[in-house]
């Protein structure tokens, strides 16, 4: 049977598609050529974004000051003005951010550092959501690994300008007869606070910190990571420590709250401001841990080796001090920081083993010699920060010995981890030759 020029030779039918073009509608047709450009996302003005996230930062940590000082209000029922409880609550504020006081006592810069941890918080995330709103990440350029750092540096200053302002205005406002605030003072620490905090947040956000920890030599970036680990198992063991004395003080701590003779308001109030000052006084524990121990003005010293309690504010949080030097089974508690020396090293080298399993010996003590240094950094960093004055006279000087914490807590920690890391070496480097 002859073929048709419709028909292959192979018998197949053509179709349709192969004989003739099919003509699409024009709205159907597929667009030829270049995409039309995308819109360029809209962006936040940075001024806007940065007025708005760091309100709202200022905002989250004032409130909680202010309640705790309309709750303290009912500890005397003095019927004081909404006025005279703004200015106290904005002066705590104020002592959060290390700004000092001026009063009737004598000068006041004991920092309420659960606030401060707040404050600190809330200002790091008003750096990440304004970086985030002018879009400092940025996009990849032509030239590999191509980054700006100017773009999340702008938003680590605009809010740190406006916090600045803020804390001019706050200032000016706690100023009254019987508080003294240094304004100008007040506007550059927190300018200072802010560009510390929104700065850490905006380079985290536009990954500036991931790209400068890349950059770092492994040994060092270790001995960073280990160091932090270590500091924050010795005030963790601070922290336990504290609520143990305070619980085994259970009864003088009640009774001092019962002597201000306060409603349940009142007692709320007094536990939330013992709150605020918590992880100051677990510093100070972690500080006797350590050894070099903490003061409570010019009577009263605290030590494994010596104890001195003179006149004492009527604080329950000071129910747990030691009356005596440490005996018994006390000691057993100062080998806590060499305990969590120890644990740092033991996760420093499983970690690095089981990332590079033929890392050498050097490396691997170079990063744990390194660690002791960046802990004594952070502990010293740490105890200078829970410091400062509660008046004239017997309590112008409260806090650890900085110094020698941070010289005690370097040896301790170079000396654990050092040790941990060369057992866990050639434990498991016994463990993989046996199998």
């Amino acid at each position: 049977m002859p073929t048709t020029p419709e028909e292959p030779e192979d018998g197949t039918q053509t179709r349709l598609a192969d004989r003739e073009t099919v003509r699409l509608p024009a709205q159907r047709r597929p667009v030829r050529g270049k995409p039309p450009a995308r819109r360029p996302a809209r962006r936040a003005p940075l001024a806007l974004a940065a007025t708005v996230t760091t309100l709202w930062a200022a905002l989250v940590s004032l409130v909680p000051t202010l309640v705790v000082v309309w709750l303290l209000h009912a500890v005397d029922s003095s019927g004081a003005p909404l006025g005279q409880l703004l200015r106290l609550g904005v002066a705590g504020w104020l002592l959060a951010h290390f700004v000092p006081l001026a009063t009737g006592i004598g000068p006041v810069s004991l920092a309420p550092l659960g606030l401060t941890v707040v404050a600190v918080w809330r200002v790091y995330r008003a750096g990440v959501h304004t970086a985030r709103a002018i879009g400092a990440r940025g996009k990849p350029k032509a030239k590999r690994g191509w980054w700006s750092p100017w773009p999340a540096a702008r938003a680590a200053l605009c809010v740190a300008l406006v916090y600045g302002v803020l804390g001019v205005v706050a200032a000016a406002v706690a100023d009254h007869k019987g508080i003294d605030v240094p304004i100008v003072r007040a506007g550059f620490t927190f300018a200072g606070f802010a560009l510390v905090a929104a700065g850490l947040g905006a380079f985290t956000e536009a990954r500036g910190i991931a790209r400068l920890a890349a950059r770092l030599p492994g040994v060092l970036r270790d001995a960073t990571r280990t160091g932090a680990v270590a500091a924050l198992l010795i005030l963790g063991a601070g922290a336990a420590v504290t609520g143990m004395a305070v619980a085994v003080s259970f009864g003088d701590a009640s009774q001092i709250i019962d002597d201000y003779h306060t409603g349940i308001a009142g007692q709320i109030g007094l536990v939330v401001v013992c709150g605020f000052f918590a992880p100051g006084v677990a510093t100070w524990a972690a500080s006797y841990l350590v050894g070099p121990g903490f003061q409570i003005g010019s009577e009263t010293t605290i030590s494994a080796a010596e104890v001195s309690v003179g006149p004492l504010p009527a604080v329950p949080l000071l129910a747990g001090l030691p009356s005596t030097p440490a005996t018994g089974w006390a000691p057993l508690l100062l080998g806590l920081p060499l305990a969590a020396a120890l644990l740092a090293g033991w996760l420093l080298a499983r970690r690095s083993l089981r990332d590079d399993p033929g890392r050498g010996w050097w490396p691997l003590l170079g990063a744990a010699a390194l660690t002791g240094p960046v802990a004594g950094v952070l502990l010293g960093l740490a105890s200078v920060a829970s410091g400062g004055s509660l008046g004239g006279g017997g309590l112008a000087q409260v806090g650890p010995h900085a110094g020698a914490v941070a010289f005690v807590a370097m040896l301790m920690t170079s000396i654990g981890t050092l040790l941990a890391t060369t057992a866990t070496k050639l434990v498991l480097r016994a463990k993989k030759e046996r199998g």
